[in-house]
C-alpha cells in the first residue's frame, strides 16, 4: 500500500473515533496458519469482500474466517436480486486496497457495510489496507462506527479432508 494508503486508513480510523492496533504479521498458508500466528481463534479473523451489486454499486461484506457468503442469504439483507464477486481489479478500483488487503477502514467510495452476525463481541482482526499486516478491533465498535448492517450472511465452509 501506498504512503497515501496508510495515511487514509488511519485519517479514518480517527475521524470514526476507532481504536485500530495494526500489527505487522508475516505470510500464512492458511487460516488455521495465520490465527496461531496472531494467536486468535480461526473466526476470528475476519475477510472484507467487495461485492458487486446488480446495479453496478458495490458493498463490503465482513465474512469470519471459516465461513462464506450465503449468497442467498446476502441478497435478501442487501434486497437485490443478483451479486457477483469482482475481479481483482474491479474490487481494488471499488475499495482503493488490493485483495488481501482489503477493509472498510479507509476503504474509498462510502460503500456500505454489512456484517455477519458471528462477529460481534469479539477483538476481530482484519485486513490493515497492506500486505503484511492485520488491523486489530472490536467488532462492536467497527459495526458502530461504519453503520454496518448486522444479518447472517454466511454459511460454515465445508471442511476439508
Amino acid at each position: 500500500m501506498t504512503d497515501t494508503g496508510i495515511a487514509r486508513f488511519d485519517a479514518d480510523a480517527a475521524a470514526r473515533d476507532l481504536r485500530v492496533e495494526v500489527v505487522e504479521r508475516p505470510a500464512a498458508d492458511s487460516l488455521a496458519d495465520a490465527a496461531a500466528l496472531l494467536g486468535i481463534q480461526p473466526g476470528d479473523i475476519v475477510k472484507t469482500l467487495v461485492v458487486k451489486r446488480h446495479d453496478g454499486g458495490f458493498v463490503l461484506a465482513l465474512v469470519p474466517g471459516g465461513r462464506s457468503i450465503a449468497w442467498k442469504k446476502l441478497r435478501a439483507v442487501v434486497g437485490v436480486n443478483k451479486l457477483s464477486m469482482p475481479d481483482a481489479a474491479t474490487a481494488l478500483e471499488a475499495s482503493g486496497y488490493e485483495r488481501g488487503t482489503i477493509t472498510p477502514i479507509g476503504a474509498t467510495g462510502d460503500l456500505p457495510v454489512y456484517a455477519d452476525e458471528r462477529i460481534l463481541g469479539r477483538r476481530i482482526a482484519l485486513g490493515a489496507g497492506r500486505h503484511g499486516a492485520s488491523a486489530f478491533v472490536e467488532a462492536d465498535d467497527l459495526v458502530a462506527a461504519y453503520r454496518a448492517t448486522v444479518a447472517d450472511i454466511t454459511d460454515e465452509e465445508p471442511t476439508r479432508d
